[in-house]
């Protein structure tokens, strides 16, 4: 090569490099050779380029700029557009995460390495659903300045079993969802229906579905039975959120062969307290119980009292098939009419469950406390006990309100001091939530014929404060003593729950402060004081359910972790869940880790203990959902054929779409939608939590009482739809002016009325 090509090809590599450097600076852009070679002539630092092109002729500049663009086009850095402008290619990655959908509804996934939502182009989640984990071909967007990605694969299924309705017709079958956040039929071959019946509520898995399938090819796996029927549709509640039915044989096998006698060497390892006063308060319809409270008069005049809790973990073994079915589950689920145990009837409702009369076997913790419910003394360890009575809530409540009944003197005692510890947390800033619980009762076909309302009262309270006890003493004991004693943090499940956002908690001050109701957010302290303050001051007000429920979204949500920041609406700086282990597996892990501290073990590996915390911190929020949809499902059968009826209601949720409005005797929650307010267009006012009318500025706030008429009561979708009704009793009328549909503020050419010169307004 000669010096001139040498040359000639240093200045083409500069050339490139100055006008890519124009391209990188501006993704998105399109450029012609011109525009590119203008802003890279006006930067100082290619001066020297420029000195070389000075006196070349404008067609050699073009046919170089053109020559060099050309070359980065066939190297895959820029794409060739229209009119011969050129931009640079996206620098494509690959994300890996569950597919998310945000309130706007667009489809994402959280890239974790980067802490940013990556948005699929167009919503094009393909053969993607909801909790599914995808890979994405992830690059930034030109048009909307977020990280976007295209769908390369499904890597696993979050759900495997899909319920829904079966509709059959002369060559192929369905089977349509009636949850709309997997919005997919799935197309069923008739050789495949396995005995399901048009109509029919089934069960059915995906067998194949490529990525350029517009429907999932299944098969019917289980027939739950007539769509609307209660246990149909109880059993397809659970399917959906992706609880199991049944157990599987070897897990109950396992349980089956658990013998109940307790053998004389198991109880020499256990401190005996079969002569000690214990007992149980639990609901009346309960029949797993899975902690009692023994107590003993001290000659120093305080207070022995044993929080035993059944040792689950003495039975359920690490590797067995029952370890692996309660992990899969991690919780009880709690129906309206059935409970879904995490454990076989056998270990949850009687080898485990300690019933009263029997011999059984606990993890304790023993405190000794003084009059002030001050504790002295702590023990922890495993324990054998008889409980002596099975109290019901409304039979200890009694004991407490009259001062009469079995065990009068020890219930009595034991509420004094669950009294002055509960005073002990608010004083350092605990926040309480008294919740109105909704109850159904059922006749014998599980149909509601009445609802009522249930409250904790001081006997739930009584129980509740020597768990929250036991609780917290454990997880200090292990996060803080032995932590100390032994140099080094030990490895332990928490139950963590967050401090508030400040742009929450200001927002709930605002809101609050339209009913006339002061919030400090001045302080943690001051926050929590003024928050209590308030759940008393809107006791029984109109108020009250809307700030209450704001007050509770205010709140982060309590989770499962192995990392320890304390619980912010406990006021505790050490929490986990050690009373529960029957139906909560955390509880489960840590009598294990409790176990293997006691007996001088050292700390263990986190990263497997976490991705456990994980995973029952999500199994618990199915169930939450599971048991939300089972009260939906009951609230619309108890209104189904009530249509046109009108009922008092306040407003509980302002949406775009619509009001949502809570009935003021049963509780049913239903849903106004926009569409059906036709006496104007409504625009949502999030800060003020209202919908307001763009023509007559008629506003429905969140909180304000309305009357409301029954729509409709949709049984298999959970659906309770509601009409407005004005104070003069009669549906809101249909407006003359014309209805809007665009969702901009002040549409263009919209006339106000006329003012009186006569004249109108546009704006």
């Amino acid at each position: 090569m000669s010096d001139n090509e040498q040359n000639n090809q240093l200045l083409i590599e500069k050339f490139k490099e100055a006008m890519l450097v124009i391209y990188k600076q501006n993704p998105g852009k399109w450029y012609n050779y011109k525009q590119v070679f203008r802003r890279a002539y006006q930067d100082p630092s290619n001066e020297e380029l420029y000195n070389h092109l000075d006196n070349r002729p404008e067609k050699e500049i073009k046919r170089l700029s053109i020559d060099v663009l050309e070359r980065l086009v066939a190297e895959g850095v820029l794409e060739d557009g229209s009119k011969g402008k050129f931009r640079i290619l996206p620098t494509k990655r690959y994300v890996y995460g569950k597919l998310g959908f945000n309130n706007q509804g667009e489809a994402f996934v959280f890239d974790t390495e980067n802490s940013i939502p990556v948005f699929l182009v167009k919503n094009k989640t393909l053969n993607a659903l909801r909790g599914d984990t995808i890979k994405l071909s992830a690059y930034p967007s030109y048009s909307t300045e977020k990280t976007e990605g295209e769908l390369v694969e499904v890597i696993e299924r979050n759900k495997k079993e899909f319920p829904g309705r079966v509709q059959v017709s002369e060559k192929f079958a369905f089977l349509s969802s009636d949850n709309n956040k997997y919005g997919v039929d799935i197309f069923i071959p008739l050789n495949k229906l396995n005995g399901a019946k048009n109509g029919q509520k089934a069960v059915a898995k995906i067998t194949r579905w490529e990525i350029e399938d517009k429907n999932p090819i299944g098969e019917i796996t289980k027939v739950l039975g007539n769509a609307g029927e209660n246990n149909t549709e109880m059993n397809a509640l659970l399917v959906e959120y992706g609880f199991p039915l049944a157990f599987p044989q070897e897990a109950e096998e396992e349980a089956d062969q658990i013998k109940e006698e307790i053998t004389p060497s198991e109880i020499k390892k256990r401190k005996d307290y079969r002569g000690v006063t214990t007992f149980t308060i639990d609901p009346v319809d309960a029949k797993d119980f899975d902690d009692a409270l023994s107590i003993q008069f001290l000659p120093n005049g305080n207070y022995e009292i044993g929080i035993h809790i059944a040792d689950v973990s003495h039975y359920v073994k690490e590797g067995s098939a029952l370890e692996e079915e309660a992990y899969f589950r991690a919780t009880s689920v709690y129906l309206v009419d059935r409970v879904i145990p995490m454990l076989p009837e056998k270990l949850s409702n009687k080898v485990c469950s300690l019933r009263p009369g029997e011999d059984k076997l606990c993890y304790a913790a023993i405190f000794e406390i003084d009059k002030e419910s001050k504790v002295i003394t702590e023990w922890f360890g495993r324990t054998i006990i008889h409980s002596d009575r099975r109290f019901t809530y409304e039979e200890a409540q009694q004991v407490i309100e009259t001062g009469e009944g079995e065990l009068k003197e020890e219930i009595l005692v034991m509420h004094a001091l669950a009294q002055k510890m509960r005073q002990e947390r608010f004083s350092h800033g605990a926040i309480t939530f008294d919740k109105v619980e909704v109850k159904f009762r059922l006749d014998e076909k599980g149909m509601p014929v009445d609802v009522y309302l249930k409250q904790n009262k001081d006997s739930n309270k009584l129980i509740e404060e020597f768990m929250l006890l036991a609780n917290k003493k454990v997880a200090a004991f292990v996060g803080q003593k032995l932590s100390e004693e032994k140099g080094a943090e030990q490895t332990f499940v928490y139950r963590i729950h967050d401090k508030p956002v400040p742009e929450k908690i200001e927002n709930l001050s605002l809101f609050a402060a339209k009913f006339g109701h002061k919030i400090k957010s001045n302080s943690e302290k001051g926050f929590a004081e003024s928050l209590n303050q308030l759940m008393k001051d809107i006791k029984g007000t109109r108020e009250e359910n809307v700030l209450e429920q704001l007050a509770i979204r205010t709140m982060a949500k309590a989770v499962y972790t192995t990392q320890n920041i304390g619980h912010y609406g406990l006021a505790f700086d050490f929490y986990t869940h050690f009373t529960s282990p029957i139906r909560r597996y955390p509880d489960v892990m840590v009598h294990r880790l409790l176990t293997h501290y006691l007996n001088s073990g050292k700390s263990v590996e986190r990263e497997g203990l976490e991705e456990r915390c994980k995973h029952s911190t999500d199994m618990e929020i199915k169930a939450s959902e599971a048991e939300r949809s089972s009260v939906k499902f009951k609230q619309a059968q108890y209104l189904m054929g009530r249509e046109g009826e009108i009922f008092d209601g306040m407003i509980s949720g302002v949406t775009e779409w619509g009001l949502y409005v809570e009935l003021v005797d049963s509780k049913c929650e239903g849903l106004i939608r926009v569409r059906d307010l036709k006496d104007d267009y409504y625009d949502l006012d999030e800060a003020n939590y209202c919908l307001v009318g763009r023509r007559t500025n008629r506003r429905f706030q969140l909180g304000d009482a309305v009357r409301v008429k029954l729509k409709s009561a949709d049984l298999l979708k959970k659906q309770i739809d509601f009409m407005m009704w004005d104070v003069s009793g009669n549906q809101a009328s249909e407006s003359k002016e014309r209805r809007i549909s665009s969702k901009k503020d002040k549409p263009r050419g919209f006339a106000k009325p006329a003012t009186k010169k006569g004249k109108r307004k546009r704006y």
